[in-house]
């Protein structure tokens, strides 16, 4: 569709930046305002209000992915979540470290990035760390152990959920309503969630049908985090040798984002680490969560918000993995606070992020 919009000086590929760049802006505005954090919703103190807008995002997500996949105007055939061959070692296992490196550092990959443009040090650190380690496994020191564990695989002659996906959406809509509604949020901040969701299908369209030219493709992708970030990292360090593209416009975008509503709102704030203890575990977190980020093929975001709309079968498996990597991980730390003393009504990990 691209082509007929007749630009004479503008790429789809460098089109493509600035409409990342725009939807960053949103998401990091809205997730800023909204609290948006897998983790919260999973181990969070205010869990319940944190699954809330999370589930809502997703329900919205799947709705507008649906009808864009009903409407014929985008397809996920021949996208990497709909692979016959499910890598299923690395999902899992991927899914896992990264479950435990973001209830370490205090936040996933988005929620470090949005953390970012608040003035959050340690979350900045955490962001290049993560980073770096992404880079690794994706393309460097790392590659060959992530392609010896994605070659373990499972044959599936179907890669997407069974079942007509209207029931599929049915049920996370109902879900999602049903917690919104006892979540305790307040309408506007329910009403960041629907915006945060809304971007999803936004993105999956944009680069899938309105960016798309036969002569100058763009990946067809949507909101994620892992990739982009390594190849932001990646982009600053080599920007006369490489283009920038959606991911590195994505991440600009929602740190700036995230900016401007902590300035707007007065939540602005410098924070950095406490202890050298607190560096190391955040540290470890950060490596766990690149590494397994990219062998589970996607962070909360990128298999999660993005990925479960596709009604993918791998996506389903690496959020599962996180999650149960996460909840893990909480366990064997409240249960070691309960073994140095402290009181067993404290949560863990509770200072301020």
């Amino acid at each position: 569709m691209f082509e007929t919009f007749g630009f004479e000086n503008l790429t789809a590929p460098q089109v493509t930046v600035f409409f990342a760049l725009a939807v960053g802006v949103l998401f990091g505005f809205f997730a800023e305002r909204t609290q948006f954090c897998f983790r919260r919703a999973l181990v969070g103190h205010d869990r319940r209000a944190a699954a809330g807008v999370w589930l809502l995002a997703l329900a919205v997500a799947m709705i507008g992915t649906q009808v864009a996949v009903f409407a014929e105007l985008i397809s996920f055939g021949d996208h990497r979540f709909m692979t016959s061959d499910l890598p299923v070692v690395a999902i899992l296992l991927g899914g896992a470290l990264f479950g435990a490196g973001m209830v370490l550092t205090r936040g996933c990959a988005s929620r470090l990035t949005v953390l970012s443009g608040t003035g959050n040090l340690r979350a900045l650190m955490v962001l290049f760390i993560f980073a770096f380690v992404a880079h690794a496994t994706l393309k460097g020191l790392l590659s060959p152990l992530r392609v010896g564990l994605g070659g373990i695989t499972v044959s599936l002659e179907n890669a997407a959920l069974p079942g007509p996906a209207g029931l599929w959406v049915a049920v996370v809509v109902l879900v999602a309503l049903f917690v919104a509604v006892r979540s305790g949020n307040t309408p506007l901040r329910l009403l960041g969630a629907v915006a945060i969701g809304a971007l999803v299908p936004l993105a999956w369209v944009g680069t899938g049908f309105v960016l798309y030219d036969d002569f100058d493709p763009v990946a067809f992708e949507s909101l994620s985090f892992t990739a982009p970030v390594a190849d932001s990292l990646f982009f600053t360090v080599a920007s006369t040798a490489v283009s920038a593209n959606f991911g590195v416009g994505l991440i600009g975008g929602v740190i700036a984002g995230s900016l401007l509503a902590s300035l707007m709102f007065k939540s602005f704030q410098w924070q950095s680490f406490e202890t050298p203890r607190q560096t190391g575990r955040y540290m470890f977190g950060a490596v766990l969560m690149g590494f397994g980020g990219v062998l589970a093929g996607g962070c909360t975001v990128g298999a999660g918000l993005s990925g479960l709309p596709t009604l993918s079968i791998s996506a389903v498996l690496a959020v599962a993995a996180i999650a149960a990597g996460a909840l893990a991980t909480n366990s064997v730390l409240s249960a070691s606070l309960r073994g140095s003393g402290a009181p067993s009504t404290t949560p863990p990990l509770q200072p301020a992020e």
